[in-house]
């Protein structure tokens, strides 16, 4: 599709400069941008070369409010970054799949589908599964007896939902994840030494605008409950253990793994390849660093506070810790 200078001032609740009728189809780097297309840029010494530049559109932040272009237009507005991810998503946005259940799923009777509901080949709907409207159901997915599912929610191929599990509207599983399998919970015969499992019977329960990467795996709870809160986003790779629960906007990267009952609070940021303990405590606004780890029953607090090692601590302390072991180590 293309957007004018207009329409895209409007999505990015900015003002157009210049031609606010020139018209962009595709969106670039701001260094290998042509003709026909929006770029965006944040950093006031970059302005200049962004508007020589071929782009029709370019997006920048309050700095650029007194500067103008030969030709095409700027986009002024408070967060360009964000406009152009919106802007993106309106230019790039792919078809919807046509409504309808291809001839090679399987749906039990007693499930219940809402309205522009699509189902793609072999997938698998068991019984009184309740999916809401438009909700997208990819290739070879199996969604497990009793799953409710929300309006607007795109479950990608080759996902397994089982049964304990809800999904609310808008969030999008990625191809291969697990959600709601048994966790790993198992108790010790002392007279035998072996080990026999402790049945999982809770639920899992995704909240609104919830993103999951490809090949993540969330087990459900015990007894209770495993949450993931509205509008958070995990990478590939996350595995969540039983009665894990995650707040809201949290952001989790690739290959972080996090045991049991633990607590990620909202807005909190979790780098990649991050270890979390059971029983842990990440508090709101706290950010873990890359491959940091964080021992059980542990409580991280701190708000905008980056915190790195294992165990993690602040990093201006683990900084400080490093700076002493190498003095030590050169005498």
């Amino acid at each position: 599709m293309t957007l004018t200078a207009r329409e895209i001032a409007e999505i990015a609740g900015g003002t157009a400069l210049g031609d606010a009728e020139v018209a962009v189809s595709s969106a670039a780097a701001a260094d290998a941008a042509g003709p026909g297309d929006v770029i965006f840029i944040e950093d006031p010494k970059a302005l200049p070369a962004a508007l020589s530049s071929s782009a029709d559109i370019v997006i920048a932040g309050a700095f650029a409010a007194g500067a103008s272009r030969e030709s095409g237009a700027l986009i002024v507005c408070e967060q360009p970054k964000l406009a152009f991810a919106r802007i993106l998503r309106r230019l790039y946005q792919a078809a919807r799949p046509a409504p309808g259940v291809h001839p090679s799923a399987i749906i039990d009777p007693t499930a219940v589908l809402g309205c522009d509901v699509s189902i793609a080949p072999h997938a698998i709907v068991d019984a009184d599964v309740r999916l809401g409207d438009r909700v997208v159901v990819g290739p070879g997915v199996h969604i497990n007896a009793g799953v409710a599912i929300g309006d607007d929610t795109d479950i990608k191929s080759n996902v397994t939902i089982y049964s304990g599990t809800s999904l609310g509207a808008r969030v999008v599983v990625h191809a291969g994840s697990v959600l709601g399998s048994d966790g790993f919970g198992y108790v010790r015969d002392a007279t035998t030494g072996r080990y026999e499992s402790f049945p999982q019977v809770g639920r899992l329960v995704v909240e609104d605008d919830v993103e999951i990467g490809a090949a993540c795996t969330i087990d459900r709870g015990a007894l209770a409950e495993t949450r993931i809160g509205r509008g958070t986003k995990l990478d590939n790779q996350v595995h969540l253990a039983h009665n894990v629960s995650v707040g809201e906007d949290v952001v989790i990267s690739a290959q972080t793994g996090v045991a049991g009952s633990s607590v990620i609070e909202s807005r909190a940021i979790v780098a990649g390849q991050v270890g979390i303990a059971d029983h842990v405590r990440i508090e709101s606004g706290a950010i873990l660093g890359a491959q940091c780890g964080v021992p059980s029953g542990k409580v991280i607090r701190g708000p905008g506070v980056l915190f790195w090692g294992t165990p993690a601590r602040p990093i201006k302390q683990y900084l400080k810790e490093l700076a002493i072991l190498a003095r030590m180590a050169k005498k």
